[in-house]
C-alpha cells in the first residue's frame, strides 16, 4: 500500500464518528493539581490542629473553673489569747453549718507553712512566726454559698478571717479561654483566607490557559455562570480532596499525641481526649465549600472582564 494510502486510512479512522469523543473543558486531572493538593492538604492540616487545641484548651479552662467554683479557702487570724489551731476549729464548725456548703475542714498547720515556704525560703522555725490557719470549704455544687454568705457565718461566730472564693483566679481563667477562643478563630479565618487564595490563583492560571475556549463558548451561547460553575466544580473536588488529606495526617496526629499521653491526655495542662479528633470531620466539607467560592467568584469576575 502507498504512503497515500495508508495516510488517508490513518485519517479516517481517526475521525469517524464512533471514535470521537469531545475532550472536557477542564481536564479531569492537571500537572499542577498536586502542588495545589499538597497546599490545600497542608493548610487543612494546620486548621484541624488548631481545632483541636482549642477544644482541649476550654476543656482544661471548664475542668480548672469548676474545681474553683466549688472551693473555697478561708484565712483565720486567732484573736486575744486563742490559739491559731482553736480559731480553724471554731471557723470550720461556723461555716459546717452555713447553707450551700458541703464540707469545711480545718488544715493542718503544716499546710499553711508549705503555702509560704516557697516565700521566706528554707526557715527552719515557721513555728515560731503568726502564720494564719486554712479552712478548706467545699461548697454545695447545685447551691454553693458566696463569699458574703461565709463572711456572715464568720462574723456571727466573731471569727477573724477572709474568705477567699477564688473568683480572681476564675475570672482570669475564663479571660484566658476567650482569648484561647478568638484566637483560634482567628488562625482558622486565615488559614481559610489562605486556601481561598490559593485557589483563587489555580483559577485564575487555569482561565488564562483557556482564554480562547471561553470566546468559542461566548460566541455559542454559554453563559458566565456556566463557565464558572466548571471551575467551581473542578476546584472543590480537588480541595476536598486534599481536605481530606489535611485532616487524616492531623486525625493520625491526634491519635499518637492521645496514646503518648496516656489517659490524662497530653499533658494535665492541656487535656486530649479521643473526641477532640472528631472536630478534623468537617475539615472537606469546610475545604470544598471555600474553594467552590473562590472558584465561582474569581472566575465569574474574569469572566465578566474579557472583552
Amino acid at each position: 500500500m502507498s504512503d497515500r494510502g495508508m495516510s488517508e486510512r490513518g485519517m479516517s479512522e481517526t475521525f469517524t464518528p464512533q471514535n470521537w469523543r469531545p475532550a472536557p473543558f477542564l481536564p479531569e486531572r492537571d500537572e499542577r493539581d498536586g502542588s495545589l493538593i499538597f497546599v490545600v492538604a497542608v493548610l487543612c492540616f494546620l486548621a484541624c490542629l488548631t481545632a483541636m487545641g482549642v477544644i482541649a484548651a476550654n476543656r482544661a479552662a471548664a475542668g480548672w473553673t469548676g474545681q474553683l467554683t466549688g472551693e473555697a479557702t478561708v484565712i483565720v487570724r486567732p484573736r486575744g489569747g486563742e490559739t491559731p489551731d482553736a480559731a480553724a476549729a471554731r471557723a470550720a464548725e461556723a461555716l459546717a453549718g452555713t447553707a450551700g456548703v458541703s464540707e469545711a475542714r480545718a488544715l493542718e498547720a503544716s499546710k499553711a507553712y508549705d503555702l509560704i515556704r516557697p516565700w521566706l525560703g528554707d526557715v527552719s522555725d515557721l513555728e515560731d512566726l503568726p502564720v494564719p490557719r486554712l479552712v478548706a470549704v467545699t461548697l454545695d455544687g447545685r447551691h454553693p454559698a458566696d463569699a458574703a454568705a461565709l463572711k456572715a457565718a464568720l462574723a456571727k461566730q466573731g471569727v477573724d478571717a477572709t474568705v477567699d472564693d477564688h473568683s480572681i483566679w476564675i475570672k482570669d481563667i475564663r479571660r484566658a479561654g476567650g482569648v484561647v477562643q478568638a484566637l483560634g478563630v482567628t488562625i482558622f479565618l486565615l488559614i481559610a483566607a489562605a486556601a481561598a487564595a490559593v485557589v483563587a490563583f489555580a483559577t485564575r492560571a487555569g482561565l488564562a490557559a483557556r482564554r480562547d475556549v471561553v470566546e468559542v463558548l461566548h460566541l455559542a451561547g454559554a453563559e458566565d455562570g456556566f463557565i464558572a460553575r466548571l471551575f467551581q466544580v473542578r476546584f472543590a473536588r480537588v480541595a476536598g480532596l486534599a481536605g481530606l488529606i489535611g485532616a487524616g495526617g492531623a486525625a493520625a496526629l491526634g491519635v499518637g499525641l492521645r496514646i503518648a499521653g496516656g489517659g490524662g491526655g497530653l499533658t494535665p495542662a492541656l487535656p486530649f481526649a479521643w473526641t477532640d479528633i472528631l472536630a478534623v470531620i468537617p475539615c472537606p466539607l469546610i475545604a470544598a465549600a471555600v474553594a467552590a467560592a473562590a472558584a465561582q467568584f474569581t472566575a465569574t469576575r474574569l469572566i465578566r472582564d474579557m472583552p
